[in-house]
């Protein structure tokens, strides 16, 4: 039963209007919904009365809550921890379940591929071109297994760090997997990355490995892949060997001695396979995220980290179960795509992988990969839903999606228009909108949604459990009915472990705007009912359908192009992509500017960064806003380009005229 909606603008989230977003409930959980969700069972078996009962008990006592998430996920300990949590240190360092011996591989693989859950399906792959692989837990651990022995063979070993830049293949489970096994840390890259981005994480790292792929298949052409992890390897010198799995069966640059094929790496190697023994704080990741300023961000992730955040939430806010088929639109370089292979495996349940397009060779691609493979969850972003949408009912309604339960969507903010044509085109008017939102530094979400609470258009029910998340003002203190800033006030398994090699960047990223509490960046605001809403980044970070990229980042890109002195990027509003990149130059001395120097510009971006992150636009400016230290004002930048009649505070700016500069940008 749902209740009428008051609105379908298609206004989007912002801190300026979002009280404009509140609508009343639009899904209430059925008798059946609540009977089968594990948090339910969950609750029930701790003697919890009502969810928010049990998001209070969590957050005071971090600790029980956190000693009960293991059991509830069948986790395989090899040796049961002591404590389960010391911050003596402080929050920020936090260790967790201490003396415990734990390899996630033990539960998201091994646990399944013996007995009678062997032949249940794990991993079902689907390539742009329509070829079709299924791999039970018995087989994907064999080509895991065989994988592990393949890296071992090429010297890597506990804590070694492993690049993968793979597109979504069955080859990039098993190596993500076979990582794991050996106790190595591996490094997930966008498939879509230019060897500059590639480059950077490999040398931050000091990736002993690379693996990667000839090329994959995108809207019907071959994206090469290999020159561009040859370009990356040749800045990175601690790259020992790059296994290269055949995908399309591409001609590619070869270097005798340090390439090797990957079927060539297996042959022969043994399916069995001894996981190392790993502490459960030992990391297993390594995974790189934009920040608004210098180099991307390596957050830390760990055994007992990541993989069981990760778990958790799908157990508890998408009730994903046994039975169930996850897909989840993503790429293996971003955090949803880790989520989904650890979290999804852990739970038991059927996994599918895609390498292409949402709408090629044609509008219905997404749908028809739906009800192909019986998907039960289905993950996507508001911007892939704006796009679809775009194309009408139809490309929805001639495919049979009975079989799904259960939307997921993560990324950005929604806006009305398109969250009420997923719900009632997508999901009938009967399925959930479980609206998920974190960050890679968190191991999946602060807030979110679960299947036995109501749901309100564009809203999160709230903090997801174990997530001790507030909002509130300047100075530290709750605010409801009014917009202030997303904190965590108590830490989690799954927070990073510091960023590589940065400690101090760490702290000064999260923990120095107020003492002892996690800030995460975001707006947020609390409605009358308690209903949550996120209304994008209080930072410059922008958010390209769903793909957090520092600005620095595009800086440095544009920079590489001779004419140019300096450049600031910001994101502004898209109606599909959420925010679009744009890119403010200043040019070097004698050169004048014109539309083929843009073009040079944006290429020199998509170079580097590759296409799926090029600039909407370049604008040629004389100066740029700065304050007298240098520091680049991104915040006006993006209010005077938008023609925000409050600017805030311009104090610190060095010079106004730059201001000018900005609004007269051609």
């Amino acid at each position: 039963m749902t209740d009428t909606p008051t609105s379908t603008t298609s206004q989007s989230a912002s801190p300026d209007n979002w009280q404009s977003l509140v609508e009343p409930i639009a899904w209430r959980p059925s008798d059946a919904d609540i009977e089968r969700s594990r948090l339910m069972a969950f609750m029930r078996r701790h003697g919890v009365a009502s969810y928010e009962d049990l998001l209070r008990r969590a957050s005071d006592d971090p600790a029980w809550f956190w000693d009960a998430v293991p059991d509830d996920l069948g986790l395989v300990w090899r040796r049961r921890y002591t404590q389960v949590m010391d911050s003596s240190r402080g929050p920020q360092w936090t260790r967790w379940y201490i003396g415990g011996q734990l390899n996630y591989v033990d539960t998201a693989l091994d646990k399944h591929a013996t007995g009678k859950s062997a032949q249940h399906v794990a991993l079902i792959w689907e390539g742009e071109d329509g070829e079709v692989s299924r791999y039970t837990y018995a087989d994907l651990l064999q080509l895991t297994n065989k994988t592990a022995h393949a890296l071992r063979a090429l010297g890597i070993g506990k804590g070694d760090r492993v690049g993968v830049y793979m597109p979504m293949i069955p080859e990039v489970v098993a190596a993500t997997l076979a990582c794991g096994k050996l106790g190595a840390i591996y490094t997930p890259i966008f498939s879509g990355y230019g060897a500059d981005a590639v480059a950077t994480r490999l040398i931050d790292s000091e990736a002993k490995l690379l693996i990667t792929a000839d090329g994959f298949y995108r809207r019907g052409k071959v994206v090469p892949m290999k020159a561009a992890a040859d370009a990356a390897v040749a800045n990175a010198p601690t790259v020992e060997h790059t296994i290269v799995v055949r995908r399309v069966g591409a001609s590619v640059p070869w270097s005798e001695g340090r390439d090797i094929w990957w079927n060539d790496a297996l042959e022969g190697q043994s399916d069995v396979f001894e996981n190392e023994s790993t502490d459960a704080e030992d990391p297993y990741m390594l995974i790189y995220t934009s920040g608004t300023t210098g180099r991307p961000k390596g957050a830390v992730h760990t055994h007992c980290g990541f993989p069981l955040k990760g778990a958790q939430d799908m157990a508890h806010c998408f009730d994903v179960q046994p039975d169930d088929t996850l897909f989840w639109l993503t790429d293996m370089g971003w955090m949803m795509g880790p989520w989904a292979v650890s979290g999804t495996l852990m739970l038991g349940a059927t996994l599918v992988i895609y390498e292409g397009a949402a709408d090629y060779p044609n509008p219905g691609r997404l749908w028809e990969l739906a009800e192909r493979h019986h998907v039960t969850v289905l993950g996507i972003s508001p911007t892939v839903i704006r796009s679809l949408m775009a194309y009408g009912d139809e490309p929805v309604k001639r495919h049979d999606l009975s079989a799904l339960r259960v939307i997921g969507s993560t990324g950005e903010p929604w806006n009305a228009v398109p969250w009420h044509w997923c719900f009632e085109v997508v999901g009938g008017g009967r399925r959930p909108i479980i609206n998920y939102s974190g960050g890679t530094e968190i191991s999946g979400g602060i807030i979110g949604c679960a299947t036995i609470t109501p749901i309100k258009p564009c809203s999160f029910t709230g903090p997801i459990p174990g997530m001790a998340a507030d909002v509130v003002d300047d100075n530290g203190a709750s605010v409801r009915g009014k917009v202030g800033e997303l904190v965590i006030r108590q830490p989690w398994p799954g927070m990073t472990r510091g960023f590589w090699h940065d400690p101090e960047r760490y702290e000064n990223a999260y923990w120095t705007r107020f003492p002892g509490i996690w800030t995460h960046g975001d707006w947020a605001a609390i409605d009358t009912d308690g209903f949550w809403y996120i209304l994008g980044r209080s930072d410059d970070t922008i958010k390209v359908a769903g793909k957090r990229l520092g600005p620095a980042e595009v800086e440095s890109a544009a920079v590489t192009h001779p004419a140019v002195s300096e450049a600031a990027a910001i994101g502004t509003p898209h109606p599909v992509k959420g925010e679009a990149v744009k890119v403010f130059v200043v040019l070097k001395p004698g050169i004048a500017p014109s539309e083929p120097l843009r073009e040079e510009i944006m290429a020199a971006v998509v170079h580097a960064l590759g296409p799926a992150l090029k600039p909407e636009s370049v604008y040629f400016v004389t100066q740029i806003p700065k304050t007298r230290n240098g520091k680049v004002l991104r915040r006006l930048i993006r209010a005077r380009h938008l023609g925000s009649a409050d600017l805030g505070d311009t104090s610190s700016l060095e010079s106004p005229e730059a201001l000018e500069a900005i609004a007269q940008a051609q």
